[in-house]
């Protein structure tokens, strides 16, 4: 017989199912399975916050299309990562958080950090899980990883007791790898949405996150290729087609989708970022396509809804579709996205001092190349910024998704830089939000890995304060003003590299330098306060 913790049980089923990582801050509660990870390659990086933890497994959930894991210990330390949790559910992401527990024996008496845990999670998350049994750990964690990752990705909780982990027990068996298995569309789902695009004059294509989860991106490029349809992506399918590819349109979805005849959505919720549906062509038709029946037909109804695997939709339209063309609609409109694009080659070229958000834009766009992943942690400067920068493939852009959560950016950073060393990584941060987890240049600094942070510093919260500027007066925007703080020497004073820049031309040889260093660096620019309303430019939230 071979006896065998519960924290070894825990890192052998994160082997099989190819978790190299996880995420942390230590407590005593959870030490075993830092045994475990240690004995079996595990890598383990701790934080400052339990949320940045949290925020980092996130982040690694999307990049590898695999779980990602964060492990935090009992009571507070779960209850810090509950935002990330409700991040990653509203992003699909199916990240696992692993939260310590007082003992069983003592459950109910009052142990220290001991709290009803479980119930927090029942809202936004796939699945919850308590352990009780040590020998059950590998058939839990084998469903949690099921939950994750099967239909709607989204996010797992599992608590264990402390003496659940430190309890020997005879090993048992280990379940295989979870792997997701595509569902495709059903004959009579694609004889419908055929008959809709075929008969379309000005369809349009929106693609969601999902196409990005899918790994659909090469046969969204071809089915776009075959056909001249018009697309739009959205969410984490930003990137899938790329925004330089003359059918992938930016500016004009709104007044497309006035003019639309069928909309093909794949993988996008009709949420507020398309109006809940409204404003659109009264007669137009709507095909969806989803993983999630739930959102099938939410606040519009569709024609023909599905739940399908974007790949092998899209590759059964391109083969279905063949000898459909849309170049006049694709041209008329490239005329409506015109416009849009000659402001913002306009609003990036202005050398206004201090600095004006898509002149920043502009400088980042000019840095960025394939080898360049970019993470948006902020408001009206990650808003102005993503509307210039270019992007050339899924999961090279990184936001945190509908529910607007400030602080990603560096824990999301740390993930990626660690997971692709070769590649350089750069957050666009808001100094509102740089000020969340910004302490985490700490942990990059300790595992050297040298991220850049560009923290555009207009000295509010700039999002919320011009509206409420506009609404009430400056006088009366509350809560809403910052100091022009030096965040590049917060960085420095951890280790890393810091630049503080206040005329536009240096902002890109500023951005050479940090990358140069081989440091975590920050460069810190100067923003017009104002530099939003000089544009009339109107900036929602990019997600």
């Amino acid at each position: 017989m071979q006896f065998t913790h519960g924290g070894e049980l825990v890192a052998r089923s994160l082997k099989i199912q190819g978790i190299s990582t996880i995420y942390t801050l230590c407590g005593g509660h959870i030490a075993p399975i830092y045994d475990g990870c240690a004995n079996n390659g595990i890598a383990i990086i701790d934080f400052r916050h339990e949320q940045a933890a949290a925020h980092a497994a996130d982040a690694h959930a999307r990049l590898t299309r695999n779980v990602g894991v964060a492990v935090v210990t009992a009571g507070p330390g779960v209850t810090d990562a509950v935002t990330a949790v409700a991040n990653a559910y509203q992003a699909r992401s199916p990240m696992l958080l692993i939260g310590g527990a007082a003992p069983l024996k003592t459950k109910g008496m009052g142990a220290l950090q001991e709290m009803p845990q479980t119930p927090m999670f029942a809202t936004f998350t796939k699945a919850t899980f308590s352990v009780e049994k040590t020998e059950d750990i590998p058939a839990i964690f084998h469903q949690a990883y099921q939950a994750a990752l099967l239909g709607r990705p989204g996010p797992v909780f599992i608590e264990i007791p402390f003496d659940v982990l430190f309890n020997a027990v005879d090993a048992p068996a280990m379940p295989d790898k979870v792997t997701v298995t595509p569902l495709a569309p059903t004959v009579s789902d694609l004889q419908a949405v055929f008959e809709l695009l075929r008969n379309a004059k000005q369809p349009i294509l929106i693609a969601g996150t999902q196409v990005y989860w899918d790994d659909a991106a090469t046969a969204l490029r071809e089915l776009t290729d075959a056909t001249n349809i018009p697309v739009y992506t959205n969410g984490g399918g930003r990137g899938t087609l790329p925004m330089t590819h003359p059918n992938c349109f930016k500016a004009s979805r709104g007044k497309a989708l006035k003019e639309a005849d069928v909309v093909l959505l794949i993988g996008t919720p009709i949420d507020f970022r398309l109006k809940y549906g409204e404003g659109w062509r009264k007669d137009g038709k709507l095909i969806q396509v989803e993983n999630d029946p739930a959102e099938l037909n939410r606040n519009r109804k569709a024609d023909v809804a599905l739940c399908a695997d974007a790949r092998l939709l899209l590759e059964a339209l391109q083969e279905g579709l063949q000898g459909v063309r849309w170049d006049a609609w694709r041209d008329a409109v490239a005329e409506m996205e015109r416009p849009f694009e000659d402001e913002l080659a306009q609003w990036g070229a202005l050398d206004d001092v201090p600095i004006n958000h898509f002149r920043m834009g502009s400088a980042i766009n000019a840095l960025v190349d394939e080898n360049t992943i970019l993470i948006g942690d902020g408001g009206d400067i990650v808003s102005a910024c993503a509307k210039i920068i270019n992007l050339s493939y899924g999961g090279q852009w990184l936001d945190p998704g509908p529910l607007g959560c400030l602080g990603v950016g560096i824990p999301f950073a740390i993930a990626a830089k660690h997971l692709f060393p070769q590649k350089r990584v750069l957050v666009i941060n808001g100094d509102g939000a740089f000020g969340l987890n910004g302490f985490e240049f700490d942990t990059a600094v300790r595992f050297n890995l040298p991220i850049v942070s560009i923290v555009g510093n207009d000295a509010g919260w700039g999002q919320i304060r011009l509206p409420v500027q506009k609404m009430m007066g400056e006088a009366r925007a509350f809560a809403t003003g910052l100091a022009l703080t030096r965040y590049e020497k917060v960085v420095e004073a951890l280790g890393g590299y810091g630049e503080f820049v206040e005329q536009p031309d240096d902002i890109q040889p500023a951005l050479e330098r940090a990358f140069a260093s081989g440091l975590p660096a920050c460069v810190n620019v100067v923003l017009d306060p104002k530099g939003l309303l000089k544009t009339g430019a109107s900036t929602p939230y990019i997600v």
